[in-house]
């Protein structure tokens, strides 16, 4: 196979101790995840070992305080550790990315100190964690959700169904939303903290998927589960609120995801096109090559200062929303170009499983599905702009 991992991406925009954190997380991608890629891609499965190591490195935890276990760092630095894994391993990536910016993320901000206590420590050091907002019935329309909850004393009962969640099969602490009191509509949403073992609980089918393999994606199913009246994360009736607020800084990581996966392909491709002879010379000397090189390079650097200027604005406590749909948005676009045009430059060799522009390809889909469609983004954008 074609050596894509030996070349580092220019670091602009970086302050010195963001270029280490970021060549670390890079340098870790190219040790420990590469030479599993490609199984991970076949058999469907994460490497246990892997997410072990992002938790000895403190990538399971960038932003919760130390005193909960965590690295006590930025939000952008978080951003740096998605990119950079990305551009070895999508799936990996995305595991890491729901762990900090929609989990933990949720907890820091709505957690008592009695759930961050309880939960934080667990997963920054050993244990991962799920988001759990989607329904066979509601996607786009989050709130159409039909998951629900019962006060029942000293415990809610829970009933329902939730699908395409990632991080399904290696997750122990799942954020839950369901709604407590359909007739207030989506003022009725409460988010609950669930836990693997608890009864009623149960993984439903794991999905087969284009891209992303590695990536559990699995049905998450609720009868009648008992929910201890403390494992309310926020106020009740406020479930929507989490939602909104976790899934805008969501969409930052989602979109460093996507900038990642199209360094990764651009990076081989360019490792191709020097190496591959054809008339006598390299595909790198053609114009034509030359040209479409260049789109992918001024694609991928917009894409970033996109990405980094919606996670500073997130770190600087200013409003991101509009920048973070635009950077999801652009950044899915750019994955997808940028793989497919990686995918041609390899030509018959870009087909086959035994080079890497193929799973690139495959793994840029879904950047415009999850966390909020494209059109959706569209939507938040123009709503945004029309307002202002």
């Amino acid at each position: 196979m074609t050596d894509v991992h030996s070349k580092t991406p220019p670091l602009t925009h970086l302050s010195e101790d963001e270029k280490m954190f970021y060549q670390s997380a890079l340098d870790f991608a190219r040790r420990e995840i590469a030479p599993h890629v490609m199984t991970m891609d076949e058999t469907e499965t994460m490497d246990p070992r892997i997410i072990r190591q992002m938790h000895e490195l403190g990538f399971m935890g960038v932003e919760v305080p130390e005193k909960y276990g965590g690295a006590g760092s930025t939000f952008f630095n978080a951003i740096l550790i998605i990119e950079a894994l990305a551009q070895v391993d999508p799936s990996v990536s995305v595991l890491m990315d729901v762990q900090n910016t929609l989990v933990e993320n949720a907890f820091l901000k709505w957690g008592t100190e009695h759930l961050k206590n309880r939960y934080l420590p667990q997963l920054t050091s050993s244990k991962v964690g799920s988001y759990c907002l989607t329904e066979p019935n509601s996607g786009s329309d989050a709130f159409a959700l039909r998951t629900r909850a019962w006060d029942e004393g000293t415990h809610y009962r829970l009933n329902g169904k939730k699908v395409f969640i990632t991080n399904a099969k290696e997750a122990d602490i799942f954020i839950v939303f369901a709604n407590i009191n359909p007739d207030a509509g989506y003022k009725g949403i409460t988010a609950f903290i669930v836990e693997k073992g608890m009864p009623g609980f149960a993984l439903g089918k794991k999905e087969v998927k284009l891209g992303i393999r590695a990536s559990s994606t699995c049905e998450v199913i609720f009868e009648d589960c008992r929910i201890p009246k403390e494992n309310i994360l926020g106020e009740v009736g406020k479930g929507y609120k989490i939602a909104i607020e976790t899934l805008n800084e969501g969409r930052i990581g989602i979109a460093a995801q996507m900038l990642g996966l199209a360094e990764g392909a651009y990076a081989a491709a360019m490792t191709y096109v020097r190496q591959r002879e054809q008339f006598g010379k390299s595909l790198a000397e053609f114009q034509g090559v030359q040209f479409q090189i260049a789109q992918m390079a001024i694609d991928i650097e917009a894409s970033k200062l996109m990405v980094y200027n919606a996670a500073r604005l997130k770190d600087a406590g200013m409003d991101f929303v509009r920048e973070a749909a635009m950077a999801k948005h652009f950044a899915s676009d750019v994955a997808e170009r940028v793989s497919s045009l990686a995918l041609e430059l390899f030509g018959g060799y870009g087909f086959i499983k035994e080079f890497p522009a193929e799973k690139f390809y495959r793994d840029a889909k879904i950047g415009k599905i999850y966390e909020g469609t494209s059109n959706m983004q569209l939507q938040t954008i123009a709503k945004l702009c029309l307002n202002r």
